[in-house]
């Protein structure tokens, strides 16, 4: 099975929020058998979105190649003014391009959604990805992390016990449904 684990945070530190759990998913998928790619949009150099253009980008048509390839997906996106990442919302408007493949967009993909917050509002994140994820024909996983950013980390510095719980539980649920769902006719 192959895992994609898109960061749509802008962070580039190797300690910051979004790599500290994108890596724990990455060990934990790893673990569990599966091939994973991390999309970290840091790193990406995806344009804004624009389908006037008379070539797509290069780095739009090898994101699009790497979303579409992956039997499923964990996104991972801190809240901003109510919702994920402006680059993270560019960067799913791209798959537009895939709208004439076959299948079109991220059809019957799994998408696990985790979103993090100073305060308890993450949820608003979650929705607005729901909403994106649903929209380009996926299947999300009914498990969503909603995380409290000041309670993520134990006080050694390591991620909190009941969050490697939570993360645990949405690795196995990926697995598992991802597995029904391409077993399907």
């Amino acid at each position: 099975m192959n895992v994609l684990i898109f960061n749509g945070a802008l962070e580039k530190r190797n300690t910051g929020t979004s790599k500290t759990i994108s890596n724990y998913f990455h060990n934990r998928l790893t673990d569990a058998g599966a091939v994973v790619t991390e999309f970290n949009l840091a790193d990406a150099g995806i344009p804004f979105f624009d389908l006037s253009l008379v070539n797509i980008p290069q780095s739009v048509k090898i994101m699009t190649g790497i979303f579409t390839e992956a039997d499923a997906h964990i996104w991972l996106t801190p809240l901003y003014h109510g919702g994920m990442t402006g680059i993270m919302k560019n960067c799913l408007d791209w798959l537009e391009i895939s709208s004439k493949a076959n299948p079109p967009y991220l059809t019957n993909k799994t998408v696990g959604l985790v979103c993090w917050a100073s305060g308890g509002h993450a949820m608003q994140g979650i929705n607005a990805m729901d909403a994106v994820a649903k929209s380009l024909r996926a299947w999300t996983l009914p498990y969503t992390i909603p995380v409290v950013r000041n309670d993520l980390f134990h006080t050694d510095g390591n991620l909190h016990p009941l969050y490697k719980e939570k993360f645990n539980l949405m690795s196995r649920l990926l697995l598992e449904s991802s597995h029904s769902i391409s077993a399907r006719p």
